[in-house]
């Protein structure tokens, strides 16, 4: 069986793309796995590494909304489905899975009515390349219920097994370690993504005298182009975090943004967070994470509401209560996604094997 998956661009795209790649090589052992992706995002570091062969096609941006760039995407699109239908041609694919993004949509165009087609769409409002694709895929399989594309089968999200089988207590030392942090005493884990955050940067510089203050070590990664808080005892910035799991392991609370997959580790691991939606988009950052908030497994907090004291003000109550924390976590395990990457694995190996 040869499949081609659909993923790239950043991260929230790539990792579940990768997960049901690592899901279809468990149950068929000589399975073909292919990802398409760009020269642009974490494609060529992240797949590679994860051990699959990345086929690189022309970039298409997707306009969130009606602009005058939606007027350039026919042209964009043409050099970029050729080069999809020369790796589907050269790969004999038997199914190509996508996963929404500016990848997704060239993909779904170039095996229209070549190769059958699998949508997975992440968050909980679909994207315009899944909207297109969900029209003539052969199956369509979704994180959460109501994204709006029909005939769509709820799987939950997948998910790395070094996260879903994480034993963040035994693990702890190592990862504690791993980061330099101290041994004893709680983590606060803030991320924003592979790029940052510029509003969760400015919170953390706000707020991180506050917390060192009270013997709570800060790991931040403030992206590859966002700016650290200045230098202090007890602050441990870094640009990118390529082991997630360690981190999860190290941490006891998270600041983060809410895009699916930073939800669905978090509440996989049962870590408690306080999340603020990306403002941009068509709203699905605050639906990703309604769920688990209404569990009572994090709090939601509002870009233009976020800044060092509203930080202070959440976070401090979870990073000085042990139980609280404890609580807040099992609750997020609770509201978690399941095994999503052999259900969707398996959906995959059935439209294959159906067409």
């Amino acid at each position: 069986m040869s499949v081609v998956v659909a993923g790239g661009g950043s991260a929230g795209h790539i990792e579940p793309a990768l997960a049901l790649a690592d899901a279809i090589r468990r149950l068929v052992p000589g399975a073909r796995v292919t990802a398409l992706g760009t020269e642009k995002g974490l494609d060529t570091q992240l797949i590679p590494a994860r051990g699959y062969p990345l086929e690189l096609i022309p970039p298409v941006p997707l306009p969130r909304k009606p602009s005058a760039d939606l007027l350039k995407l026919p042209g964009n699109v043409r050099g970029a489905v050729k080069r999809v239908r020369e790796v589907l041609e050269s790969v004999q694919a038997d199914v190509v899975i996508g996963f929404g993004g500016f990848v997704s949509l060239p993909a779904y165009l170039g095996a229209r009515g070549r190769v059958p087609i699998v949508v997975h769409e992440a968050n909980a409002r679909a994207g315009l390349a899944n909207k297109v694709g969900a029209r003539f895929a052969a199956a369509v399989a979704a994180a959460v219920p109501g994204t709006g594309l029909a005939n769509e089968e709820v799987v939950g999200m997948p998910l790395r097994r070094s996260i879903t089988t994480l034993d963040r207590a035994a693990l702890r030392p190592e990862a504690r370690t791993h980061f330099g942090l101290p041994s004893h005493g709680p983590v606060l884990l803030v991320f924003g993504g592979s790029q940052g955050s510029r509003t969760l940067n400015t919170a953390v510089a706000e707020s991180v005298q506050a917390f060192t203050e009270r013997g709570i070590a800060v790991l931040h990664a403030h992206g590859r182009t966002g700016e650290p808080a200045p230098p202090r005892p007890g602050y441990f910035p870094m640009p990118y975090i390529e082991r997630m799991d360690l981190a999860y392991a190290a941490s006891d609370v998270v600041l983060a943004r809410s895009g699916m997959t930073t939800v669905a580790e978090l509440t996989a691991v049962g870590l408690p967070a306080v999340y603020v939606p990306l403002p941009h988009g068509n709203g699905e950052q605050a639906l990703n994470a309604r769920p688990v908030v209404q569990a009572g497994g994090g709090k939601l907090v509002a870009d233009e509401d976020m800044n060092g004291e509203r930080a202070i003000d959440d976070l401090m109550p979870m990073l000085t209560d042990p139980d609280l924390a404890l609580a807040m976590g099992r609750r997020a395990r609770a509201a978690g996604h399941g095994e999503a990457d052999e259900k969707l694995a398996r959906i995959v190996m059935e439209v294959a094997r159906r067409e």
